[in-house]
């Protein structure tokens, strides 16, 4: 009974640090993403750099492995290896934002738009500030013939890191297109 005791001790304690962990985490991220958003122009990156390996971090050791996988098949072209990979992550790790964006990722460079839609509903209902998951969901739309929804992706995404040049670029080829221009 003692022995079971113990263990228990210590499985509590070990979620209670992770809990803690977690804590910190999403402070440090508020944190992060408040700076970013109000970032000069030649400190943003480091900002950005900084989000996306919090980001990236799973708390698992298993789970980073499948993680890096994921993303080094992704890297390599080895879409259905990535799916692979990243399918795994997300049913053990369901509430890490990053896998179901890794897999949005590798269903949309499948042209499988639908399922990377439906990951990046995902990722934004874990991380609503997943600036990368809103230009992505902006770029889906815009190739699908949605420019209006597309336009309302990518001001999203900018509201939340201002220095996406290629999102701002589509922002105002866009804003022509769905609004006009001015007399």
């Amino acid at each position: 009974m003692r022995i079971f005791v113990a263990v228990l001790i210590m499985v509590v304690s070990a979620w209670s640090a992770s809990a803690d962990e977690g804590a910190d985490t999403v402070s440090r991220l508020d944190r992060l993403y408040d700076e970013l958003r109000e970032a000069d122009p030649e400190d943003w990156q480091e900002i950005e750099a900084r989000i996306h390996q919090a980001e990236s971090r799973t708390g698992s050791a298993a789970m980073d492995l499948l993680f890096a996988r994921g993303r080094k098949a992704l890297e390599a072209g080895e879409y259905v290896t990535a799916v692979e990979h990243l399918t795994a992550l997300t049913e053990l790790a369901p509430e890490f934002a990053e896998g179901w964006n890794a897999r949005a990722t590798a269903f949309f460079l499948m042209d499988e738009y639908g399922l990377a839609v439906a990951d990046i509903e995902r990722v934004l209902a874990l991380n609503p500030r997943h600036f990368g998951a809103l230009a992505g969901l902006g770029t889906i739309l815009e190739e699908t013939g949605n420019p209006q929804g597309a336009l309302r992706a990518y001001r999203a995404a900018l509201a939340i890191h201002p220095y996406l040049e290629q999102v701002n670029e589509a922002v105002n080829r866009l804003r022509k297109t769905v609004e006009g221009t001015d007399l």
